[in-house]
């Protein structure tokens, strides 16, 4: 296992509910340390708060900004990584969406399985059209 301090504090459970996105990060993830690469976290983070705005919107989104974005603890090869994501926020074009990450050790061990919040993230993204052009987000 990593050399990462136990602190029971940092230990959490999923929250309710399914998460919207769920995977394990392979080797090929890494950054030059050893530890997953935020890049491919952040890619992660932008494809899990896409599928409810997708659904919201009924058809097309693209992501026009990252509001916030904060890295709370490492994650590693092999850790399961479960993807929540939630609507915060409709306008008249954009859905912001909070996305919260969490990552759950020891699952191939077989010994004590911990869970941690890793990521916490606000994205928003804008309806878009056929043509690559705002639309208006329906009504529900």
């Amino acid at each position: 296992m990593h050399n990462i301090p136990h602190d029971p504090a940092l230990h959490v459970c999923l929250p309710e509910g399914q998460p919207v996105l769920r995977t394990v990060p392979m080797p090929a993830d890494t950054n030059y340390a050893g530890d997953i690469f935020g890049g491919w976290i952040m890619s992660q983070v932008d494809i899990a708060g896409s599928i409810p705005a997708i659904r919201r919107a009924r058809g097309r989104v693209a992501t026009v900004a990252v509001n916030s974005f904060v890295f709370k603890q490492p994650v590693f090869v092999g850790d399961l990584v479960s993807f929540y994501a939630s609507i915060v926020r409709i306008g008249r074009t954009s859905i912001t969406v909070d996305v919260a990450v969490y990552a759950q050790r020891g699952v191939r061990e077989g010994g004590e399985e911990i869970c941690i919040k890793v990521t916490e993230a606000v994205l928003t993204y804008v309806a878009i059209d056929n043509n690559r052009k705002p639309r208006v987000v329906p009504e529900e």
